[in-house]
């Protein structure tokens, strides 16, 4: 960390953070960044196409840029799947997946485990070691000291250093949101948060927070919480709206008139047809498992998990206002055929994490309806079903058209010619994409999340 040689920098984990953090470190005069990411099935392939400079994310402003730069000009950064790299290096962060058990709701943190204790076997004295991974309240304390302390033989804010720092990406605006964000610092220690503030210092250009760990570590989850809540909120409001026959959409815009720099400002969200990405399906449950696991006094979470439930129960609401429809029409949906359209989580990206329309697709086998799907971004290789670029084709004899995500492409649709396509003319539109008014004088039997069935 002087002058007279190279920072080095090893980031274990190319993905949606650690892609765009190695190369905005790699980009500043005086470092060397290692990016490290195991040859799995799904994303080994990311290690050469990253060594050719090459972007795996796509629709992604600056990082394309960015990775050839650093990649093919500076050579200040490289990515492998050797972690014995990893006793040279100054700083180490760690940006692997923390997942959820789907049944317990618990965090798996396999990963995070097994690269802790590699870590811990290689780094030399003096490391940094930063968790930039979303996790559970008192996770670096409780679970990642304790195995780079056994595993090296040294002692945490002494012989090394660990700080929690989390990223606040969203697709789409990752370059964007790390270097345009503030920043919250959570060392172990005090001399543990300074090594952490030293480090970002060099890319974040707004102002960075230092707190400790597990301060740090609360907030990211609180975070997402919040906005996990307010959209349960809307999908409430929304639900309100369908059974009093009015548009959610104009009660939001009378909720939301009140002036913004008012005490009574209100900023009522958008409801839609499910919560999905990495971050907001799981970091309720990773906040009241911190609580659980390390907390002094018991909190019941009583708002928390209901309006983790409400959003989840939003693809059935779906098929629900599916099933409505259908018997509108005159038509057995056990015997129809459903086109969804959308694939990711969000719009405009391949990013498929915690997709709602899996959650969908798993509905209509478990009853046996004929299904197909349509992204125009999503590669079948991060979706578990069969999924299609041609939307004519999926659209083709349909009875059912589902808008799970509202791609840029979905609102060129027109309902002359989605109607010449399909069998039946049922419309469910979860993401408020096409106009209701149109498609109704077109005769289509036209549901939405917050519309008016009348």
């Amino acid at each position: 960390m002087t002058n007279s040689k190279k920072t080095k920098v090893a980031v274990i984990g190319m993905g949606y953070v650690g892609i765009p953090a190695a190369a905005l470190i790699a980009d500043v005069d005086g470092f060397d960044v290692i990016g490290i990411q195991r040859r799995s099935e799904r994303s080994g392939w990311k290690i050469e196409a990253l060594n050719k400079g090459e972007c795996p994310i796509l629709n992604e402003p600056l990082l394309p840029e960015l990775i050839k730069r650093v990649v093919l000009e500076k050579k200040s950064f490289r990515i492998t799947d050797e972690t014995d790299l990893l006793k040279d290096m100054d700083f180490i962060l760690i940006d692997v997946q923390t997942p959820i058990d789907k049944e317990t709701n618990q965090p798996l943190y396999k990963s995070l485990r097994a690269v802790s204790a590699t870590v811990g076997n290689k780094m030399k004295k003096g490391a940094v070691v930063v968790v930039e991974s979303t996790v559970a309240p008192g996770t670096t304390e409780f679970i990642v000291k304790p195995i780079l302390e056994e595993n090296s033989g040294m002692k945490a804010g002494e012989d090394f250093f660990l700080v929690f720092a989390y990223e606040r990406v969203m697709v789409g605006r990752l370059i964007n949101n790390i270097v345009n964000y503030p920043r919250i610092i959570g060392g172990l220690t005090e001399k543990c948060t300074e090594k952490g503030l030293w480090l970002y210092k060099h890319i974040v250009k707004e102002k960075l927070i230092p707190v400790s760990a597990t301060t740090a570590e609360v907030a990211k989850v609180v975070e997402n919480t919040y906005r996990d809540v307010q959209i349960a909120f809307a999908n409430e409001v929304a639900l309100a709206c369908e059974s009093l026959n009015v548009n959610f959409n104009d009660v939001r815009e009378c909720v939301n008139s009140l002036p913004f720099n008012s005490n009574a400002y209100r900023d009522l969200h958008l409801p839609g047809a499910g919560v999905g990405g990495h971050c907001l399906p799981k970091d309720p449950w990773l906040l009241k498992y911190g609580v659980d696991t390390y907390g002094k006094d018991v909190v019941p979470f009583d708002v928390i998990i209901k309006s983790r439930e409400r959003n989840e129960m939003m693809p059935s609401h779906m098929i629900n206002l599916s099933k409505e429809a259908a018997e509108k029409a005159g038509i057995d949906f056990k015997k129809s055929k459903v086109a969804i359209l959308g694939a990711s989580f969000i719009e405009n990206s391949e990013d498929t994490r915690n997709s709602p329309t899996e959650t969908i697709i798993k509905i209509l086998d478990k009853e046996k309806i004929s299904w197909v799907t349509h992204d125009p971004l999503v590669r079948q290789r991060e979706f578990p079903y069969t999924i299609s670029d041609n939307l004519e084709e999926v659209v083709q004899d349909a009875d059912i058209v589902l808008i799970m995500v509202k791609h840029q492409e979905y609102f060129d649709i027109k309902p002359a010619w989605l109607k010449g396509k399909m069998k039946t003319a049922i419309v469910i539109d979860g993401r408020d994409v096409l106009s209701l008014d149109e498609f109704r004088k077109e005769k289509f039997i036209f549901y939405g999340v917050g519309k008016p069935k009348i």
